[in-house]
């Protein structure tokens, strides 16, 4: 065993040695010292908190959170040393924009701070009426449970405050405004969580002529680039649940449906294949494609893609999800309190925790709480703890730390390859979402994980040193290129159209909208090609963009919104190349289920023509500067 006095030495060391990486324009930096030890032998912190020990999102020892099997020792958010020098999200605000939150909570009520609303009663009191609502009140947990009180667990950023807005119960325009930094009890809010979305089957255009749809837009930039004296306020966004299968609207009267690829189907809706794709890119709803937001896919104990987290080219980061608690660990945070109330209730026997335990007797806390609505509130109590470590910090200085530090997460992941057969009868093969790549600025970028799993010890070691902030945001204006162009059925090659970008400068995301007409929209690959060779798939194939056989008056993408972040880092300057494939000439089947008696087929022919790449625009968000340059 290791001596505990030189384990606190090296830690404070770490703490004060310069940092020489931080790189403003911008080849990756060189990592950020942090000491490489083994941190599982340090007891807590007293006085600890009793199911602390099973959280293995913040410590994972190879625990199984009380479900049958257990995670990967290591798999997690890397935060010991950060909480071991006290810095615990004090002074930082995060709001929670849910179902509610129980404000009286034991575990959450010390951090609850003035500010929060209650949208369908119009009081301040946004505690759950129906006792089924417990989704806000265990985000807030995630976020910011309280630490070190003997009760529960933790939450990441222990000692942040709260504020919760049940928006998701009445989703007026006001409330929307109230809840995302437009109103007075949200203007000391730096973060705002965003664990809510949803999954689409119809196309949606990026229309800024929609009132709401403008407003929204604004309010994000305005409160993103203007709050707290220019230094900003991050939204923090769940990517989505809908790899395996999604819920989504399928006509006027029919509610919804689990829409699943009908050659996987069976009574458990359980494991459908879609050739290894996800059932639904994230890019493909536009509030996750959406610059402002920062969108966050999720991990499981085992450090890779948790089973049902939605994928694109949009994910910025990918944090702790965990799988559903039974077999597979999920994550344990606060609960509505009692056995009567929440998920953890009198009987449940879903995870070893429920139904009252010893080390939780009156059922307040869950241990089946997942999906990329868990990784967005880690991910909002890790930028809690940065904001904590140097307040000076604007909102790209930690977007740029988090991008910089991340943890290159399920390294050896290949991505999915997927295999058709062509019109002239050959087999291609395409690499429909890649493998971790690395850009021309040295970043790593995967789909499924944006630059990789949070690394909080990094992250707040980055911002401890951070001596030079980045240069103004520039956002280019709109660039149109006129294309029509045939889309080739079933063809490899596709059809690519180019942009040349006469200005240089650097890249920090880049957002497309596509115009184009096909009559399956779900064949389709999209690729952005830059200058520097570095390719970004915008869009997968095979989503569940299954609405053209119900409406024949959808006939292609109009002013469809993409967003990516891969080329971070790299010049903007050069030949910007669209890729668009059509990988399939196959009928396909898709089925649509409510529950075992009530569950249809979807089926629709391939597309009858070609399709035609009609025009698409491309901005770029980045600053000025040519050249990487080390501090």
């Amino acid at each position: 065993m290791k001596n505990k006095r030189t384990f606190l030495s090296v830690a404070l060391a770490a703490a004060l040695l310069p940092v020489t990486g931080q790189a403003a324009m911008m080849k990756k930096p060189e990592p950020v010292w942090v000491p490489d030890m083994d941190f599982s032998w340090v007891p807590d912190l007293p006085p600890g908190d009793p199911l602390f020990s099973q959280q293995w999102h913040l410590r994972n020892t190879g625990q199984n959170a009380f479900a049958k099997t257990a995670g990967t020792p290591g798999q997690d958010m890397n935060l010991w040393l950060t909480h071991l020098l006290g810095i615990h999200g004090v002074g930082v605000n995060v709001a929670v924009i849910d179902d509610g939150l129980e404000i009286h909570h034991p575990d959450l009520a010390a951090n609850i701070r003035p500010g929060s609303w209650d949208v369908v009663n119009n009081d301040n009191d946004p505690s759950p009426e129906d006792p089924s609502d417990n989704h806000g009140t265990a985000v807030a947990g995630l976020t910011a449970a309280v630490g070190w009180n003997a009760i529960g667990g933790r939450g990441v950023a222990p000692r942040a405050g709260l504020k919760g807005f049940n928006w998701l119960k009445n989703q007026s325009q006001e409330g929307w405004l109230m809840s995302h930094g437009a109103a007075a009890n949200t203007q000391d809010t730096r973060v705002f969580n965003q664990s809510y979305g949803y999954s689409t089957i119809f196309p949606i255009a990026y229309d800024l002529t929609d009132p709401e749809f403008a407003l929204e837009e604004q309010v994000y930039e305005q409160v993103t680039r203007d709050a707290h004296q220019g230094r900003g306020s991050l939204f923090v966004k769940s990517a989505g649940n809908s790899y395996r299968y999604f819920y989504g609207w399928i006509g006027e009267g029919l509610g919804g449906a689990y829409v699943l690829p009908g050659d996987f189907f069976d009574k458990s809706r359980v494991g459908p294949a879609n050739a290894g794709l996800p059932m639904q890119d994230s890019n493909l709803t536009p509030t996750n494609a959406n610059y402002w937001n920062l969108v966050v896919s999720a991990l499981n104990a085992d450090g890779g893609l948790s089973s049902y987290s939605s994928v694109g080219a949009n994910v910025f980061v990918s944090a702790p999800g965990g799988e559903y608690g039974d077999e597979k660990p999920a994550m344990i945070t606060t609960d509505l309190s009692g056995c009567e109330a929440g998920s953890n209730v009198t009987g449940d026997t879903s995870n070893g925790l429920h139904g009252g335990h010893e080390l939780d007797p009156n059922c307040d806390f869950i241990g089946t709480m997942n999906g990329t609505s868990s990784a967005a509130p880690n991910t909002s109590g890790a930028v809690a703890l940065i904001m904590s470590a140097n307040p000076a910090l604007s909102w790209r200085d930690i977007r740029h730390i988090l991008a910089s530090t991340a943890t290159k997460t399920d390294p050896a992941n290949s991505g999915v390859s997927l295999s058709f057969t062509q019109t002239s009868g050959d087999v291609a093969t395409y690499d429909a979402i890649p493998g971790w790549q690395t850009n021309a600025a040295g970043y790593d970028f995967h789909n499924f994980y944006g630059f990789g799993r949070v690394n909080i010890d990094a992250a707040v070691m980055m911002a401890m040193h951070y001596r030079k902030h980045l240069p103004p945001l520039q956002i280019t204006d709109w660039a149109t290129t006129q294309a029509d162009a045939v889309i080739p059925d079933a063809k490899i090659d596709g059809v690519t159209s180019t942009f040349n970008q006469r200005k240089n400068f650097v890249v920090e995301s880049v957002q497309v909208k596509l115009d184009l007409d096909h009559e399956r929209l779900n064949d389709l690959a999209i690729e952005l090609v830059s200058p520097s060779g570095t390719r970004s798939v915008l869009l997968s194939p095979r989503t569940g963009l299954v609405s053209q056989s119900l409406d024949k008056s959808i006939t292609g993408f109009e002013q469809q919104l993409l967003l990516t972040h891969h080329f971070y880092g790299e010049k903007a300057k050069g030949n910007w190349q669209l890729v668009v494939r059509d990988t399939s000439q196959d009928s396909s089947s898709w089925v649509a289920y409510f529950d075992p008696s009530n569950a249809f087929p979807i089926s629709f022919p391939n597309n009858s023509a070609d399709g035609v790449l009609k025009a698409w625009d491309i901005r770029f968000f980045g600053h000025k500067g040519n050249k990487g340059k080390k501090q």
